[in-house]
């Protein structure tokens, strides 16, 4: 089996795993990643192989959906890649991505490093922000039943990974949280231009958020 009949069964594959995902957690969202880490890629030194995996797998189960687990979207990855045939340093290569990918707070210190891993993670990050990203933002609060805003409830910028898997803050606070700080952790210079104006972007829609709060006009 030839290397694009393997990414073409993964894309089937994870289709299938992901038909009833949560809407900024579905199909939808690792074919823009897979996209984004292909456009970074181009300007990168990296294996486009172990990265159109890395990106296709990276979430094909999320632990905020399974508990908290973050055993098993590895484990599912791992069976479905032996059952290809892909070569082993390559699975290995894949799992390390799926493992150190998420942002889990922004204060664990990621434990693998590779070319690979910062493309998947930059394409990862930029449909976290930007437009897309506020959708998502919402749509997944809305999924959580968390409130839009309370003022009273102020962003809670130094959470340990335990407080922020556990934490049920007001969505606008996820900007502070995580949103707003993806920008400067950008690994790739097409990364973070593309980057910068998905950031504008939250700036001005946070800007628009508090007049309309407040009622100004």
């Amino acid at each position: 089996m030839t290397q694009q009949e393997q990414i073409t069964k993964t894309i089937a594959f994870v289709k299938e795993q992901l038909s009833d995902a949560e809407g900024g957690h579905d199909w939808f969202h690792i074919e823009r990643v897979y996209n984004n880490a292909k456009l970074i890629s181009k300007s990168e030194p990296v294996d486009a192989f172990v990265v159109a995996l890395g990106a296709l797998l990276h979430d094909i189960a999320d632990s905020k959906f399974h508990n908290g687990d973050e055993t098993v979207g590895p484990k599912i990855a791992r069976t479905f890649l032996l059952e290809l045939n892909v070569d082993s340093t390559v699975i290995e290569h894949v799992i390390n991505i799926i493992e150190n990918i998420s942002f889990k707070g922004g204060h664990e210190a990621q434990k693998f490093h590779s070319p690979e891993l910062d493309v998947v993670q930059d394409a990862d990050r930029l449909d976290a922000i930007g437009a897309i990203g506020i959708a998502r933002c919402f749509n997944y609060g809305g999924f959580k039943n968390r409130p839009l805003y309370n003022p009273d409830i102020k962003p809670n910028l130094n959470m340990s990974k335990e407080e922020y898997k556990a934490s049920t803050a007001p969505t606008i606070n996820h900007f502070y949280e995580k949103l707003l700080l993806l920008k400067d952790r950008m690994n790739t210079k097409t990364g973070y231009k593309i980057a910068l104006e998905r950031h504008r972007y939250m700036e001005a829609f946070l800007e628009q958020f508090y007049k309309e709060w407040s009622g100004q006009s």
